[in-house]
């Protein structure tokens, strides 16, 4: 099994977070920040207009997100992040999380605001913790123990 990221708000938080365990380098594949929109579309396969369409900071772009990163590193699942870490110019904070696989991915959307490093923070352990949730269920639903943690 292989694991990779596609990241713009958390800044390569969640790559971190996987890496600081021993042994990561046996599953993870790599990962990328992608800030800008440019990136997201050229290296991850975001359509522009989906972006158009939805918002940069959206389910759709966080969705497919996990999709072009398990396309880019060829890996079997990925952890991705897009959204607002902080409130500004009328945006409130949403930060949308998304795990899995190429053919099926999951989302959630965090709207509490505790100050940019605590949002960011939490998101890189919500889409940590997710991707435990959803490996067990995968793998054997009854069984315990995290494969992964923040």
């Amino acid at each position: 099994m292989t694991i990779s990221t596609a990241e713009s708000c958390t800044g390569g938080r969640i790559a971190a977070a996987i890496t600081a365990r021993s042994g990561a380098s046996r599953y993870f594949q790599g990962g990328v920040v992608a800030y800008q929109n440019e990136v997201k579309e050229q290296m991850l396969g975001v359509p522009h207009e989906m972006i158009e369409k939805y918002g940069v900071v959206s389910r759709p772009v966080a969705e497919q997100m996990v999709k072009g990163a398990c396309r880019l590193f060829h890996s079997d699942y990925a952890l991705a992040s897009t959204g607002y870490a902080e409130a500004w110019e009328g945006h409130e904070v949403e930060i949308w999380v998304a795990w899995g696989s190429e053919t099926d991915v999951h989302s959630i959307c965090l709207r509490e605001d505790f100050g940019r490093v605590k949002n960011v923070e939490i998101a890189t352990e919500c889409v940590m913790d997710e991707f435990n949730k959803y490996l067990k269920m995968m793998h054997d639903p009854l069984a315990g123990g995290e494969m992964y943690s923040a």
